[in-house]
């Protein structure tokens, strides 16, 4: 009978080689204990034999060197789309997704960044409306013109950097990560680059004239002669213009008439800047001498208004020695030179120019002509005074014998609400001899006008309305200007 087992004490050391076993012998049952090392030859061949080992059995320690790529299931990591294999060298910035150029204002998005392009104008950019902590946007000037054409960071109602502002970005080049934290800090900057001073935004302040407010806009109105006095131009551009401008409108005396049968006076000059941006004043914080133009009489020019570079010329007087009405901001209607008696000859008077001296774009229009046939068997009607938005028109003889009416002023809304000024006065009418005669005056334009005297005087009103440059009917004064100074406060 074979021996299965054997006591330990039977077996020398190395007594049994492979050649003694038969392959399939031994198993596992028939071992007890543990054989040692010192029981074994130093070579085992376990070719083509399956060792299973517990989960505990291999560690860190019993590793040589480091494992390859390939010998792992998963060996590489993808961040922001891009695959990137497990050892290589990664560097992770703010975490946005950078968006196509912008070149308009924009409404920003969490998590985005955006290139913006001032190229062809100053740019908005607003924040989102809702926030929570982590929310992160990046903005690049994209062709460093920030500079010259700012960005505004519009706060949609969170702050920034703690302050209840809207933030301009005026560094060329000036790249820039938000963060928001919470309602108290709101939004803040948290990577910088190029970026001189991130301001809040800073507004015009000033003192003269008689101050209202319109939204986020201050008006002061000029009435007469004054300072505008700028403490602080600030940083905040105006709506398509530069930081530190302001608007305004400056309009001057309306010119007077010098009675029946003789023209209307023509408006004052009108200048202005709103609504359009184009001709806006960069202001420092300096004082500005503000001249307000007077109302003519008789047949004088209206005086000029001033504010800065910004000159409109008084009104042209209704008819001058020769019968003519005088060039001016709008020029006056022509009349008749004198009144001649029963058989006697007359002269009729040609318009003034406007727009005298010319400026772009203009700032008035011409008077009317007296009616042509002035003389004793025919009614003598003076033209009508040119206004901001028309010309005055021509005297009629009639029957009935009608003055011209004064040319139309402009409505501008400066104040924020629409105003109509440098109306030009009403042409004055009369006759040489007989009852029989029917005479009308001119209509004064809207915006201040003056309307024009008949022989019999019963006219009202004659004069041009105060503080709109409005030109007097025939027989009046002239209204005095006014300049009005606008500029965003808030």
């Amino acid at each position: 009978m074979a021996i299965t087992k054997l006591p330990r004490s039977g077996i020398k050391d190395n007594a049994i080689d492979a050649s003694k076993i038969e392959d399939g012998t031994i198993a596992a049952t028939e071992i007890s204990g543990t054989i040692s090392a010192a029981k074994l030859n130093n070579t085992l061949d376990i070719s083509g034999k399956t060792v299973t080992l517990p989960n505990t059995s291999v560690t860190s320690g019993m590793l040589a060197g480091s494992i390859a790529n390939d010998k792992l299931a998963n060996n590489a990591i993808t961040i922001r789309g891009v695959s990137k294999a497990l050892g290589t060298s990664v560097t992770i910035g703010v975490n946005v997704d950078w968006q196509s150029v912008i070149t308009s204002n924009t409404t920003m998005v969490a998590g985005r960044g955006y290139f913006v392009n001032t190229t062809d104008g100053a740019i908005s950019m607003t924040l989102p409306s809702s926030a929570v902590i982590g929310d992160t946007i990046a903005i690049k000037d994209y062709a460093a013109t920030f500079a010259s054409n700012n960005l505004t960071i519009l706060r949609n109602g969170h702050n920034i950097q703690g302050a209840a502002n809207n933030s301009v970005i005026s560094t060329a080049r000036a790249s820039l990560h938000l963060v928001y934290v919470d309602a108290t800090k709101g939004w803040l900057y948290t990577d910088e680059h190029n970026v001189a001073e991130l301001q809040k935004a800073t507004f015009t302040a000033a003192t003269g004239g008689t101050v209202t407010e319109s939204g986020d806009f201050k008006i002061h109105t000029f009435t007469g002669d004054g300072n505008f006095v700028v403490s602080s131009a600030g940083n905040a551009p105006v709506p398509g213009a530069g930081p530190g401008s302001v608007d305004y409108l400056v309009v001057a005396g309306g010119a007077g008439g010098s009675g029946w049968g003789r023209g209307g006076g023509g408006a004052g000059g009108f200048r202005t800047s709103y609504p359009s941006p184009a001709g806006v004043i960069a202001v420092t914080a300096t004082t500005f001498p503000i001249t307000v133009g007077a109302g003519g009489s008789g047949t004088s020019n209206g005086s000029d208004s001033v504010f800065s570079t910004i000159t409109s010329s008084g009104g042209g007087g209704g008819v001058g020695p020769n019968g003519n009405g005088s060039p001016g901001g709008s020029g006056g209607g022509g009349g008749i030179r004198c009144f001649p008696g029963p058989g006697s000859g007359s002269h009729t008077g040609n318009k003034g120019n406007g727009n005298t001296p010319p400026v772009s774009p203009p700032q008035g229009n011409p008077g009317g002509d007296a009616s042509p046939r002035g003389g004793p068997a025919h009614p003598i009607a003076g033209g009508g005074g040119g206004g901001a938005g028309g010309a005055g028109a021509q005297g009629d003889d009639g029957p009935p014998g009608t003055g011209g009416n004064g040319g139309a002023g402009t409505a501008n809304s400066i104040t924020g609400s629409s105003v109509t000024r440098a109306g030009g006065g009403g042409g004055g009418v009369g006759r040489h001899y007989g009852p029989s005669d029917t005479f009308v005056g001119g209509t004064g334009g809207s915006g201040g006008g003056g309307n024009g005297e008949t022989v019999d005087g019963l006219v009202s009103p004659k004069c041009g309305s105060a503080n709109t440059g409005g030109g007097a009917g025939s027989g009046g004064a002239g209204g005095k200007g006014v300049v009005i100074i606008r500029y965003k406060f808030q």
